[in-house]
């Protein structure tokens, strides 16, 4: 029904959270089908920013000489496009620029991953949900998305909902949230950026796809872009559930998702001619 579109998000051992080479998730996308991956590894940060979970700037060189290798071994039977996951946060701007222009990259996605000095998606942390007002983090979290569009360094805006990650929800209903959202969207549309449909969320507590439904159809009715990513952590995610995220793009009459190549998009048909 569909066909196999690239998978934008995956990671190294170098974030400290993820297990194995770029070799195995290549050889991994070329099992399940793929013809196109992009290795999108947490990218350094200034300032020691979050380093337990993410590459030192000292690994950048060893990232790209891996990924390169593994380009050189897989030409003419995958494509692997050289990325980063890039932490959006108030100030991050100006590093974010140095990494842009350290390598000729073909896509970067920015996430957020921090509220402040919380980072909300730590397992360590999840018992601030207890205590904080959810609808506010929710307004906070947006906002915050809304702002990595904005500062126009990214081409991908990753898992736009990850604030849901431990099924934590703010009130249904919520006005400000909805509004919050619909701000992020604007954003993104006026950016010209491409939002992420991630499967990472099916792992996790919330059990639901990146972003949730009503995101998900607000954007098509929009024309936002999207690009597919499993987040994979270990080379048995690539490619994880590529068609649940296809069929609600389907659903809401999108049939292509995007590709990259040296930060230009084109758009990639997704469904089956035959």
């Amino acid at each position: 029904m569909f066909r196999k579109v690239p998978d934008y998000h995956m990671h190294t051992p170098r974030c400290n959270h993820a297990k194995g080479t770029i070799i195995e998730y290549a050889q991994a996308a070329v099992d399940v089908g793929l013809i196109e991956i992009g290795m999108s590894d947490h990218s350094p940060m200034s300032s020691g920013f979050d380093k337990a979970w993410r590459m030192d700037e000292s690994e950048l060189d060893s990232f790209l000489e891996e990924l390169e290798a593994a380009q050189r071994q897989f030409k003419g039977q995958l494509t692997i496009k050289s990325a980063l996951e890039v932490d959006y946060y108030v100030g991050a701007e100006e590093y974010i620029q140095f990494l842009a222009d350290y390598y000729d990259w073909d896509y970067l996605m920015g996430s957020v991953h921090f509220i402040g000095d919380w980072g909300f998606d730590n397992p360590d942390e999840v018992s601030r949900f207890e205590t904080c007002d959810i609808e506010q983090a929710y307004c906070d979290y947006f906002k915050l998305v809304e702002q990595s569009a904005t500062c126009g360094l990214f081409d991908i805006i990753g898992h736009p909902d990850l604030i849901k990650k431990f099924g934590y929800r703010a009130p249904q209903g919520s006005s400000a949230v909805f509004e919050a959202e619909n701000n992020m969207l604007q954003a993104v549309k006026k950016a010209d950026v491409a939002l992420e449909i991630s499967s990472a969320g099916l792992r996790k507590p919330v059990k639901e796809i990146y972003p949730h439904s009503s995101i998900i159809e607000r954007a098509c009715l929009s024309d936002i872009p999207f690009a597919y990513g499993s987040d994979a952590h270990s080379p048995a995610e690539v490619g994880h559930a590529m068609d649940v995220c296809l069929g609600v793009l389907q659903g809401f009459g999108m049939t292509q998702v995007s590709q990259f190549s040296k930060r230009q998009r084109q758009m990639f048909d997704f469904m089956a001619t035959t």
